[in-house]
């Protein structure tokens, strides 16, 4: 692929300028065949009416990036995806979200499709999503955004928009590049290294080049940060840990009214002290903001080699190939037994004396009946001396303990993984103006994941069933696998090396990802033909291409079981899936009117592409659109674009998953329903989701505001549909040299999206929303919650799927807002000053978001997220965002000043009470109850960076950067533990969205032969 018209908008006088936000305009002073990413057509004097957004060479430079992630994070079209900030529910790659329509609710459907020099790069995992830390970053020439939707040229997951990452073609010579990171306070390290050779050869008929790179990036911890010391409570801003801690707390099985003790939201605690339980205080909570990170470690090693030769006039073969090895990590907070349900006799080897008594008044040996049976002294004496199960005397009691097992240390997620890709093809001319491109490519992900040091339920069950033999020795009842008792009842410290390592159970999950593409197309002018008012001959594309994408997980056997590995949350199953499809394409470009008074030109578009997938059958994808240039320097531009996304592997094939979602506070919690007497129609609808009606006030809050959520594939989904339009002006004025502006309208409507709904629509759907009457009859929303057996919580091992979230083609996204891009370049010389006094160069880019709307079934809310936060609209939906660069440039050296400026949001509103609730269809807010959350946690103002870059060139050879990102080290806002989204509500705040690290110093040095 040659230089494309996006890398030369504004003409060779603006190559030097950042370009930001600029438009896929050509220049028509070179015979050369250029690509434009968006078409497929390949022209010179080429010109399209969809807006692509370009991150130019100066804007690399500044950015001294260490993956392709860097590059895009902060782009004012892109919304904050997983990446190095994203820790709990992170899986070690890296995805950018165009118009954040792949995040809708709690959907992660794949609607942003990422190219590498214009082919498709074979995904990370099951969701179709490609990992960013695979892109050769050190070749990257430019990127460019196409933000209006590109799925007729592409393919249909191009919903809302391609990135596609433009690498260096015709390299010669030899280039050493690298650059090192590190913040103010001497941590989140991170390097990058890389070396490229390239040559001609056969008199420039051949290149070749070589590109070798390693990036090591260092971790750093939430606790790191004063804004992560440690989790705070979103009602009051206090520290709140998790009930799972150091000792053991029960939470909620047995009662703490069945235990004799006071009620509390957080259980009841074991006191070592005092050999007993008592009421559990909010301090004695575990911190689970250690040993997690904000930003996750990373080890890469990529290679990339491309070649080509010129066979003849009219053919060129072509080839390129690329491995990658990532080696990344994703650590959370110690494992432990998270309440779940346990069975633990009252003979246990390490249970004291005093507790025993009270787990005794407690007896129950039916959760789910309404008395307690307490048993006598004598029983309990008896009970505390069986040394066999089959003793008359043995019990056991249900509980619910919850203790992290800090002496394993971190839990740790490491994520290998290996891709490569192959593309070869051959391109040429037919006949003048009529160019030809066939190719074939494959590439595979291999994945393996090990989970470290989080431990075997059936193990932890089997060493809690213990006691006493006549030594004195703890024994296990049942001794097979080398059993030893372990003691949940003790200080830290309590579980020694040889109980550790019993339980412990390194998971292995292995994940293969394997796409092939074959394809071709034909494009150049049709045969001559021209409009009577044109110079310019019609312009067309045609081609077919077919895809076949596979995708299999593999778990060993503990990975597979439900909670059999603690602290998982949820179970990973064996899933395959294979999709495939054949599709054929056309677009065509008329110059109706040129150079005609009134009418510099005046251009139609439009293409179509026939897809015919073997999962959801066939489906047709269309755009039509135009430009119209009255006089030279203002243009008008539209494009209209009719896209059919097919599911993924993951939204049709994945089995049912229960995993975590944030959620604050449950309806049912002791603390909102302190008795049945107290709200009756409530106490029947969680008694009718699955909590037994003996726990209706004693249900515990959820374990670190986190509830179980399943989650599984549909087979039976269809396609959905987007209409998308975007509207806008291109000004290069002539009276203003070297200024362009550009500005667009977008709007996108996904009909039919495959989609899941929020946990809180659910919730809210059943309970009824906060301040609102309790509905007095179950609804079809109650069937979609079902609570533990054990103590009625949403949480828990076994039995407890949670809210489930089935997937469907019920959903309906809506979102619109207008980009604004300004270039302009000055020298200096202009304005009369002497000698050589240099130019500034200025760019902006910025994204005006109108409105997000989200409704994932039509029994839903249509939630309105703009501007808003919540753990249901997730991380923030700023209304503004945008960049904006002033450079200064003289003699060898480069000034440049970046300004991000992301606006004021806030909480999501609560819901109207019912009776002004406007219809279900109705853009509506449905966040929390105002009065549960603390006040300085309601909004977040309006944030302001500035970044600095100094650049030199040493000599002919040697270039330098120095980049200072945060420049005024602004810290970053604080909202609370479980305000938002799992995955990006962590360490209190919103890391992907707002700076953690800090004022962080980059060195970079290029030498070039």
């Amino acid at each position: 692929m040659r230089a494309t018209a996006a890398h030369a908008i504004l003409g060779a006088a603006f190559l030097s300028t950042p370009l930001y936000a600029q438009t896929a305009e050509a220049t028509a002073d070179t015979e050369e065949a250029i690509i434009v990413t968006g078409t497929r057509i390949q022209r010179p004097d080429l010109e399209i009416s969809s807006p692509v957004n370009v991150i130019g060479a100066e804007d690399i430079q500044f950015k001294q990036p260490n993956t392709a992630e860097d590059l895009l994070r902060d782009l004012p079209s892109v919304r904050p995806a997983l990446g190095p900030a994203v820790n709990n529910g992170g899986d070690g790659s890296a995805q950018v979200d165009l118009r954040g329509l792949n995040q809708a609710g709690t959907n992660t459907s794949q609607r942003t499709l990422v190219l590498l020099d214009g082919r498709r790069v074979v995904p990370f995992g099951l969701d179709g999503f490609v990992d960013l830390n695979n892109i050769p970053v050190a070749l990257v020439e430019r990127v460019d955004v196409v933000t209006g939707g590109a799925s007729t040229v592409y393919g249909a997951d191009a919903v809302a928009g391609v990135v596609n990452f433009v690498l260096k073609q015709d390299f010669r010579g030899i280039d050493f590049s690298g650059s090192y990171r590190i913040s103010e306070r001497g941590d989140a390290r991170q390097f990058r290294g890389d070396i490229t050779m390239g040559a001609g050869f056969d008199d420039g008929r051949g290149n070749v080049v070589l590109s070798m790179g390693y990036t090591d990036r260092a971790p750093l911890f939430s606790t790191s940060r004063s804004v992560g010391r440690f989790p705070r409570s979103i009602a009051n801003g206090n520290f709140q840990g998790a009930t799972a801690a150091v000792p053991t707390i029960l939470q909620g099985s047995p009662s703490n009214a069945a235990l004799g003790l006071g009620p509390s939201d957080f259980g009841a605690a074991y006191d070592p002290a005092l050999g007993a339980f008592r009421t559990a205080l909010q301090s004695d909570t575990y911190n689970t903001n250690e040993f997690q990170y904000v930003q996750a470690p990373l080890e890469r090693f990529n290679v990339y080699a491309a070649a080509r030769y010129e066979i003849a006039d009219w053919i060129e073969a072509y080839s390129s190939g690329m491995f990658t090895r990532n080696s990344a990590r994703i650590q959370l907070a110690s494992t432990g037994t998270f309440s779940n349900p346990f069975s633990i006799p009252l003979s246990n080897a390490y249970l004291p004396v005093a507790a025993r008594n009270q787990l005794c008044n407690a007896f129950d040996t039916d959760p789910n009946t309404a008395g307690i049976q307490p048993l006598t002294a004598a029983q309990c004496t008896a009970a505390a001396a069986a040394t066999s199960r089959t003793d008359p005397n043995y019990r056991e009691i249900a509980a619910s303990p919850g203790r992290r097992i800090v002496e394993f240390g971190a839990r740790g997620n490491q994520v290998d993984s290996t891709q490569f890709q192959l593309n070869f093809g051959f391109r040429g001319t037919i006949f003048d103006n009529l160019k030809y491109d066939l190719f074939a490519q494959y590439g595979e992900t291999n994945q393996n994941q090990t989970r470290e040091n989080w431990g075997s339920y059936t193990k932890l069950q089997q060493a809690l069933r213990s006691y006493r033999n006549a030594a004195g020795q703890a024994v296990c009842y049942d001794t097979t696998n080398g059993c030893v008792p372990i003691n949940l009842f003790g200080p830290l410290g309590s579980i020694t090396a040889d109980q550790l390592a019993f339980i412990d159970l390194d998971a292995q999950i292995r994940r293969v990802v394997k796409q092939s593409v074959i394809g071709g197309n034909i494009s150049g002018d049709l045969f001559g033909l021209k409009s009577p008012f044109a110079d310019g001959a019609i312009a067309f594309s045609i081609g077919a291409e077919r895809r076949v994408l596979s995708a299999r997980s593999s778990p060993d056997a503990p990975s597979q079981i439900q909670s059999e590995v603690l602290g998982t949350g949820a179970r990973t199953p064996p899933d395959f899936g294979r999709i495939a499809v054949n599709e054929v394409f056309g677009e065509i470009i008329i110059p109706i009117v040129q150079d005609k008074p009134f009418f510099k030109s005046l251009t139609a578009e439009g293409g179509i592409r026939y897809s015919d997938y073997t999962t959801t059958g066939a489906s047709t994808t269309w755009k039509a659109g135009g430009s119209y240039e009255p006089i030279d320097g203002f243009k008008f531009r539209g494009m209209y674009q009719v896209a059919v996304r097919s599911p993924n592997i993951q939204e049709l094939f994945q089995s049912p998953v229960t995993g975590l979602n944030n959620l604050n506070p449950d309806p049912c919690q002791a603390s909102q329903l302190p008795s049945a007497a107290a709200n009756p129609a409530l106490a029947a609808l969680c008694v009718y989701t699955g909590a037994p009606s003996s726990t209706i006030g004693q249900i515990p809050s959820p374990t670190s505001g986190q509830i179980n959520a399943t989650t599984s594939g549909n087979p039976n989904l269809d396609v959905e549909r987007a209409y998308t339009y975007t509207l806008g002006a291109v000004l290069q004025p002539n009276f203003i040299p070297r200024l362009a502006i550009t500005v667009d309208y977008f709007n996108i409507v996904i009909k039919d999206a495959i989609s899941n709904p929020a946990a809180n629509d659910i919730l809210v759907g059943c309970y009824g929303a906060a301040g609102a009457a309790t509905p007095t009859t179950p609804s079809a929303f109650c069937d979609l919650i079902r609570r533990s057996p054990l103590n009625g919580s949403l949480n828990g091992a076994g039995e407890t799927p949670g809210v489930i979230l089935s997937g469907s083609n019920l959903g309906r996204i809506e979102t619109a807002g207008i980009d604004l891009g300004v270039t302009y370049r000055l020298d200096l010389a202009d304005l009369g000053l002497g000698g050589d006094p240099g130019s500034l160069r200025f760019a902006f880019n910025g994204t005006w978001l109108d409105y997000y709307h989200f409704q994932a079934t039509p029994r839903s809310i249509n939630r309105d997220c703009t501007g808003y936060y919540s753990t249901s609209c997730t991380n923030p939906r700023a209304e503004w965002k945008w960049n904006a660069r002033l450079t200064y440039s003289t003699g060898p050296f480069d000034f440049s000043l970046n300004w991000s400026h992301i606006s004021a949001v806030k909480l999501e509103p609560a819901a109207l009470p019912a009776a002004s609730r406007p219809p279900i269809d109705v853009p509506q807010t449905a966040g929390p109850n105002p009065a549960t959350i603390f006040d300085a946690y309601e909004a977040i103002p309006a944030y302001d960076y500035f970044d600095l870059g100094i650049s030199a060139d040493v000599s002919e050879n040697l270039s330098m950067t120095l980049t200072v990102d945060n420049l005024f080290d602004k810290k970053p806002p604080v909202v609370g533990a479980t305000i938002g989204g799992t995955a990006f509500n962590n360490a209190n705040t919103f890391p992907s969205t707002y700076d953690v690290l800090g004022r962080t110093f980059t060195v970079g040095a290029r030498l070039k032969f």
